[in-house]
């Protein structure tokens, strides 16, 4: 079992939401993002998503092209995150789930990129434009590792699509809150609860809300109803106007997740 599978263990025991943070690796720069993930953890994060910086980040908002722009600028490369998750290693377990698109992982090689990762301590990948049709051969890769393969369902998806998703999906399902690209909103989406529902049907996996989460309200709204929450735009907008910032905004993020009085968390 991954980190990310112990985590969700550890989550249901304790009858507690947990918090998933996204950053952009090597935004400001490489060398800064061990310590924003320090950060984020010492705030309260429980899994840490190292997005890939890529020049055609089809799925981010402007905050997150933003920031990938930078990164890029400051010379990350796939091959560098993993030299930044191995940094990070040497001081937390904290877990691991490697975000990115299916572009940078094919010019890599899946097999490579399976070994390298899972050398540099990596627990699972996340391939945000991968048609769930066509993961097989990743899919076997990545398992062959022993890293969790987390697939995205949305709104949109069909039953067939969920269905799919559950089967190539472990550790975690990633759900979509929302159609579009990511980005920070002022309120959560009428399709996000209904997808639990149909998500739910398909699977037990552990699931995971993301797109448009920003605020600690945001962050309340689903405790009890899913597994973790995932806020992403936010922690990189903080990010771009004061790293220093950063342990502070996730304790905010985080205050609304405790134990659940109703037990809906299965």
């Amino acid at each position: 079992m991954t980190r990310i599978g112990q985590l969700f263990q550890r989550l249901k025991a304790e009858n507690r939401c947990g918090m998933i943070a996204y950053l952009t690796a090597g935004d400001p720069t490489p060398d800064a993002t061990p310590g924003l993930v320090a950060a984020l953890e010492r705030g309260g994060a429980d899994l840490i998503e190292l997005g890939v910086p890529f020049s055609d980040p089809i799925a981010d908002g402007p905050v997150i092209q933003l920031a990938g722009e930078r990164a890029l600028k400051a010379g990350t490369t796939l091959a560098r995150v993993l030299e930044i998750a191995r940094e990070i290693r040497k001081t937390s377990e904290v877990p691991l789930l490697l975000f990115t698109y299916l572009n940078p992982a094919l010019r890599y090689g899946f097999e490579r990129l399976a070994h390298d990762a899972k050398a540099a301590g990596i627990d699972g990948c996340l391939l945000t434009d991968a048609s769930v049709e066509e993961a097989g051969e990743y899919v076997s890769q990545m398992r062959a590792a022993g890293l969790d393969t987390v697939f995205l369902a949305a709104p949109t998806s069909t039953e067939a699509r969920l269905k799919l998703v559950a089967q190539y999906s472990s550790g975690f399902v990633y759900m979509v809150s929302r159609t579009g690209i990511t980005g920070e909103q002022q309120n959560i989406s009428d399709s996000a609860m209904p997808l639990v529902e149909r998500m739910r049907a398909h699977t037990d996996l552990p699931l995971a809300m993301g797109f448009g989460i920003s605020k600690p309200e945001h962050v309340a709204a689903f405790v009890g109803k899913v597994e973790a929450v995932v806020v992403g735009s936010a922690i990189v907008r903080q990010i771009e106007r004061d790293p220093s910032g950063v342990e502070q905004f996730m304790r905010e993020l985080t205050q609304p997740l405790g134990k659940t009085s109703g037990g809906a968390i299965s």
